[in-house]
């Protein structure tokens, strides 16, 4: 059997508090989501939302076409006699999924009308849509809770709709009520007493749900969902799709379109143009959800992977690690000395562990790249050492001007001066690094990520962790701690520019 994804990301997705896609960037998703992904549809937009928004959706639309993707692009369209038709025909879109009223509560709470007048309504709707010359589907909004209220307004909705051309019925979970068994209840009964209708299932995640509701929806027969990149969508989210796909795969047996190695790559392009940032802890695409803490759980992959799953990282375009702190053990850091071509003896092994877990104690962030330096300090080591230090810096700030920074940098004994204008202090101090680096041929990475990191509270004082991801032959990250945030910032380059020597 083969499940059907539907990503609705850039409609669903971007009614997430704070989350605003420009047309240029829907666009780039929509080529990530559709060619590398390779999802099977995509929800792109709601009609009538903005200028801007249709300038996205015509955009979408112009180059699916030229792609061949055009009939897999669908927009959100609401029973208002020709407006939203309107809209989305002239933006380019053959797919309209019409958003009418699934339970009774909604349709007399929110329309005032009685069910034969929405009925009506939605009939005129799809009619105009069918002499535009587009496909319909149609959302039962409330769907759930219309089967829990009011199942027989849910029955005479489709009894008097399911002849009309209407291709998919799409049964949302609005208000992300249900439970795996309310799911396969529901959900059973509609493909019981409709086993011709195409049937998408839209759960959403307000009590943490949505991922069980949909193993409940595969084991009642349905084969299509809606889901979005890291779970964004209203309130709570959507299920992501990167849990359908672990579902589907390797608790049904099942077979999807979609390709989770590419889930990684696109995962991280949502959040940088959303600005959600993704949970260290979501399971498949967070960030240390393939990492081993424990010691225990590093020494019993040594001894025949006895502590990883069917969820090997390699899927989905990652790799494994071996987190440093107080739990972590000498197997952890083995691991990472072998990644790195280092080798030490047990007593100097026991002297580096005994430093990481005292570091650990402290509430220290100790990443693999800090190795070389630990071992450095704590064995005395010449061999390993910092080559690069900035001597001074003098930061000028005034409003309406640009940061200007000088800066003096000591690289192997040597002394080199620069100064720089930027867009803020560490702009600003970038462009002398890099002044000064370009003038010694030397290469810099890439900065791919900034992530500061302040604790609650309102202390003006309080620490500042900043932690900057880079590109070089592969990514790396370094972390500086500092009351000053952008002192913070300095530290984690500093420490990234000794990497970069060694």
């Amino acid at each position: 059997m083969r499940i059907e994804i539907l990503d609705t990301t850039l409609r669903d997705g971007e009614q997430m508090s704070g989350v605003a896609f420009s047309a240029d960037e829907k666009l780039s998703l929509a080529k990530l989501l559709l060619e590398d992904l390779k999802v099977d549809r995509l929800e792109v937009a709601s009609a009538r939302v903005s200028e801007g928004e249709f300038e996205a959706v015509r955009k979408v639309c112009d180059w699916a076409r030229q792609r061949g993707f055009i009939d897999r692009i669908e927009v959100l369209g609401f029973v208002d006699g020709e407006t939203s038709i309107e809209w989305i025909q002239k933006a380019g879109c053959k797919v309209i999924n019409l958003l009418a009223k699934g339970s009774l509560k909604h349709c007399e709470g929110q329309l005032r009308k009685t069910p034969e007048q929405h009925l009506a309504d939605v009939r005129r709707s799809i009619e105009l849509a069918h002499e535009r010359g587009l496909n319909v589907n149609i959302y039962l909004e409330d769907w759930s809770g219309g089967m829990r209220t009011s199942p027989d307004y849910v029955f005479a909705m489709v009894d008097a709709l399911k002849d009309s051309g209407i291709q998919r019925f799409m049964l949302p979970d609005t208000l992300g009520i249900l439970n795996p068994d309310d799911t396969y209840n529901y959900l059973s009964a509609m493909r019981n007493r409709y086993p011709d209708l195409n049937f998408d299932f839209h759960p959403h995640n307000d009590y943490d749900l949505a991922t069980a509701n949909v193993y409940a929806a595969i084991k009642a027969g349905v084969t299509s969902f809606h889901a979005t990149i890291n779970g964004l969508g209203e309130r709570a989210g959507n299920v992501t799709i990167s849990s359908i796909i672990a579902i589907v795969k390797d608790h049904f047996g099942y077979e999807v379109n979609a390709d989770e190695s590419k889930l990684y790559r696109v995962s991280r392009m949502v959040e940088m143009f959303s600005g959600i940032r993704i949970p260290t802890n979501k399971p498949i695409i967070g960030e240390n959800v393939f990492t081993q803490t424990a010691g225990i759980h590093a020494d019993g992959d040594n001894k025949n992977n006895l502590y990883c799953n069917a969820l090997v990282p390699e899927r989905f375009g990652r790799h494994r690690t071996y987190a440093l702190g107080k739990t972590s053990g000498k197997a952890n850091i083995k691991k990472n000395l072998e990644e790195m071509g280092i080798e030490l003896d047990d007593d100097a092994m026991r002297k580096v562990t005994q430093r990481i877990i005292e570091l650990g104690d402290k509430k220290e962030t100790v990443t693999p790249e800090d190795l070389p330096f630990i071992i450095s300090d704590v064995l005395r080591s010449q061999s390993i050492k910092d080559k690069i230090d900035v001597v001074n810096f003098n930061f000028s700030t005034a409003k309406g001007l640009k940061s200007i920074v000088s800066v003096m940098v000591k690289i192997d004994g040597q002394f080199y001066k620069e100064a720089a204008s930027g867009d803020g202090q560490y702009d600003a101090f970038m462009s002398c690094i890099k002044k000064i680096y370009s003038s010694l041929n030397k290469p810099l990475p890439k900065l791919v990520d900034y992530n500061v990191t302040i604790p609650p509270g309102g202390r003006t004082d309080a620490l500042v962790q900043t932690t900057i991801t880079w590109q070089m032959d592969k990514e790396f990250r370094t972390r500086g701690l500092d009351p000053d945030q952008t002192m913070a910032a300095i530290k984690a380059t500093i420490k990234m520019l000794n990497i970069i020597e060694e």
